[in-house]
């Protein structure tokens, strides 16, 4: 099992940005593909990026295409993705959760795929 931590969230003001970051931890070998999704109140669970471990495929939601980045370390020693959000929106107001899949899928914005959670940090970005 992985285990998953995030941290970076807050209150920003529109147009500002915001980087998360998301720690794993545990049976961090078998790592494929680690991602961020979003849920604003009433609202489904949304995809927002992923990045495969192994070789750094990126893929992003239609939403925040152009505007955020995600990347892992560089050294892959610390099993940490983050997310850098520019441009911030107030519709980008959300909780935001790291997740990881720890088998190969073809799947990366779908959350039925992903087998490891993190609790979420909640970002809030006013006009």
């Amino acid at each position: 099992q992985v285990q998953l931590e995030e941290s970076g969230g807050g209150l920003v003001q529109a147009g500002d940005s915001l980087t998360l970051s998301c720690a794993a931890s545990g049976r961090t070998s078998n790592l494929f593909r680690m991602g961020w999704f979003r849920q604003a109140p009433g609202n489904q669970r949304e995809f927002v990026a992923a990045v495969m471990w192994s070789v750094g495929s990126i893929s992003y939601g239609d939403s925040v295409k152009g505007r955020f980045i995600i990347s892992r370390d560089p050294t892959q020693n610390t099993n940490t993705v983050y997310l850098r959000m520019n441009y911030l929106e107030p519709s980008d107001t959300a909780v935001y959760y790291c997740a990881a899949q720890t088998s190969p899928s073809q799947f990366s914005q779908r959350e039925e795929f992903y087998d490891s959670w993190g609790r979420g940090t909640q970002v809030t970005v006013s006009s």
